[in-house]
C-alpha cells in the first residue's frame, strides 16, 4: 500500500507513548511507499513557529529538518490537478451540508491525485473527500 502520512501520524511517531500498532503499521511499509504532503510540512512549521523560544522548539525544528531530509523526494506538492480534485469534492461535500477543512482537503486531494491511501487517526475529517483511509489506531 502506498501511503500519504497525515500530520497526526508523524507527530505521534515522535512521542515515546506512540502506540505499537502505529509503529508496526509503518514498519510493514516500504520506505519508498511513504509520502508526505507539503501541507503537513506547513502544519508542523506553523506549530513550531507558535512556540516560545525554548529547547522544545529547537528540538522540533531539528526533527522537522530530519523529516524533510528523510522524505525529501517524497514530499508531494500541490499542483493544478490536485486543486481541481480538491475543488470538485469540496463542492460536492458542501452541497451535502458537509465541511472539509482546507488543509485536510488538500491532503486528501494529494492522496487522490497520486493514488495513495491517507494514514490518519482523524478519519472523520476525511470521510467526505472520497480518499482511501487507513487508521492504524483502529484498523491495524
Amino acid at each position: 500500500m502506498r501511503v500519504l502520512l497525515d500530520t497526526c501520524v508523524l507527530s505521534e511517531l515522535r512521542k515515546p507513548t506512540c502506540p505499537p500498532q502505529v509503529r508496526q503499521a509503518l514498519a510493514t511499509q516500504q520506505d519508498t511507499d511513504l509520502f508526505v504532503s507539503v501541507v503537513t510540512i506547513g502544519e508542523i512549521t506553523k506549530g513550531i513557529a507558535l512556540l516560545d523560544d525554548s529547547q522544545r522548539k529547537r528540538d522540533l525544528r531539528s526533527w522537522l529538518n530530519t523529516l524533510e531530509t528523510h522524505y525529501h523526494d517524497r514530499i508531494l506538492p500541490i499542483d493544478l490537478e490536485t486543486v481541481r480534485i480538491w475543488g470538485e469534492f469540496t463542492a460536492k461535500a458542501q452541497r451535502l451540508g458537509r465541511i472539509v477543512a482546507v488543509n485536510d482537503g488538500l491532503i486528501a486531494a494529494t492522496a487522490l491525485r497520486h493514488g495513495l491511501t491517507v494514514m490518519t487517526r482523524n478519519t472523520s475529517d476525511f470521510i467526505a473527500t472520497g480518499a482511501l483511509l487507513f487508521n492504524p489506531w483502529e484498523d491495524a
